[in-house]
């Protein structure tokens, strides 16, 4: 499923997982345009990317809340959360038994879950 972000006309992006509670998306089955969480498991090849210019580019999204990294190379997770004063905290979740906690959909999980048949 792609995101449009609406700034930008032309771009639209991939995410690995989005969530949105927008009606209008749920009526929509070819695109999204006001998720309130999305994630991205980075690669050798996107990692700079996903970090730096798509994360400026999915801030202009008023809907996103939280936008979630997976390193798949280490038990490590980082959520770049919006908070009560517009501005954007990370959180950074390292180690198997660390809960990892996303508050915008209001799920807390292991982070090992998240690794499942993933050799390290």
């Amino acid at each position: 499923m792609r995101v449009k972000i609406n700034a930008k006309d032309k771009a639209w992006f991939y995410p690995d997982v989005m969530v949105t509670c927008d009606q209008e998306d749920r009526n929509d089955k070819t695109i999204k345009q006001s998720p309130i969480f999305i994630v991205e498991v980075l690669s050798a090849s996107t990692r700079d990317y996903d970090r730096g210019d798509k994360f400026a580019v999915y801030r202009e999204l008023s809907t996103l809340r939280e936008y979630v990294l997976i390193d798949p190379d280490a038990f490590s997770v980082e959520v770049f959360r919006l908070n009560e004063n517009r501005r954007w905290e990370l959180f950074s979740f390292e180690g198997a038994d660390t809960v990892v906690e996303f508050t915008s959909i209001g799920l807390h999980c292991m982070l090992v879950d998240f690794y499942e048949d993933v050799d390290l």
